[in-house]
């Protein structure tokens, strides 16, 4: 394949990189894009070196598929032009995920409904897809009527500059702020913009998110998002009513039959998820499996993630290895 990387040294794009290479993904021709301000620095990947494109140079060198990475103006601005030009985009950005006409992908749950003529294919949010990798499942067996969530973000799905406001913060540094508030030995209910009924733009995303991927409207979800000063990965506490009851122990079988998804739920030998030991990986890990004794057919867990692998790297490349790969619907 002729492989593109646009925003590829930022945060994601350099982790996109290192997927590639840990599965041994060798393009027949790759070119990393970013800003023009990087437009002809050099960038690493399989034992070479590249030279970093600008968009324009990018698209007639006509690549088969780009992986966008690079923040949802950029995404408006150019993933219709490489449409355009034929180019299949899978974006990374909140650009396009809500658009109808968008396939919002996390291939293990819904890869079958991309089709030859889908130009661009949305990525969901990184906190979006570990909920729903759990989520599924249990939805086809049980059917999902509620869900609340409350989230624990690394300072990672902020970007470069909210690690170096943690690190600044550790060392005793001062340095560009990322966050409106300190963020060692702190957290805040504040992910995204504030919208006017009081929620948060990464909350909404969340909400209308898991609905569009799970293909069911009917499911109501309220959520809550605090920024932690954690590096390794994101955490949510998840709490599920479901139209029918379950026993415990399917659901965690379940669970463990799950690609993608491991069980770590053993209490009494403090084994749990933590982001802690997510960092890397690709899997999502469950735990704190119990039931919700307060109301009927209600479950609790605990779902941990690596939101620069699973959350958003890792979800790419498996869209792109989906493309490339022999399935009736991909290309």
């Amino acid at each position: 394949m002729k492989l593109a990387i646009v925003g590829a040294t930022g945060l994601v794009g350099r982790e996109i990189i290192k997927v590639l290479e840990e599965r041994h993904i060798r393009p027949e021709e790759f070119y990393p894009v970013a800003s023009l301000k990087s437009v002809g620095s050099l960038i690493e990947f399989a034992g070479k070196s590249y030279k970093v494109m600008d968009h324009a140079g990018l698209i007639s060198m006509k690549p088969e598929v780009a992986i966008f990475s690079a923040g949802a103006g950029t995404s408006k601005e150019w993933a219709p032009k490489y449409a355009e030009a034929g180019i299949t985009v899978i974006d990374n950005s909140s650009a396009w995920r809500m658009d109808e006409d968008v396939p919002l992908i996390v291939p293990e749950i819904n890869a079958g409904i991309i089709k030859k003529s889908d130009k661009i294919i949305a990525n969901p949010n990184c906190s979006t897809i570990q909920l729903v990798m759990v989520l599924a499942p249990l939805h086809l067996k049980y059917r999902i009527k509620r869900i609340v969530v409350a989230t624990y973000q690394s300072v990672t799905g902020t970007g470069i500059g909210a690690v170096r406001q943690l690190e600044n913060e550790r060392a005793g540094i001062s340095g560009p702020l990322a966050y409106p508030h300190p963020i060692d030995l702190n957290l805040f209910p504040h992910g995204g913009s504030f919208l006017p009924n009081g929620y948060t733009t990464e909350e909404e995303k969340l909400i209308k998110e898991t609905q569009k991927i799970l293909n069911d409207y009917s499911i109501r979800i309220t959520a809550t998002i605090a920024r932690v000063p954690v590096i390794g990965g994101h955490s949510e506490a998840v709490n599920i009513e479901f139209e029918n009851d379950f026993v415990l122990e399917d659901v965690s079988g379940l669970l463990g039959n799950t690609s993608g998804v491991v069980v770590q739920d053993n209490p009494s030998e403090n084994l749990y998820p933590m982001p802690l030991f997510s960092k890397g990986k690709d899997e999502v890990f469950v735990g704190r499996i119990r039931r919700d004794e307060s109301q009927a057919n209600s479950l609790n867990l605990w779902v941990v993630a690596d939101n620069l692998r699973k959350g958003a790297a890792t979800n790419a490349v498996q869209i792109a290895e989906f493309l490339f790969g022999d399935h009736p619907s991909g290309h």
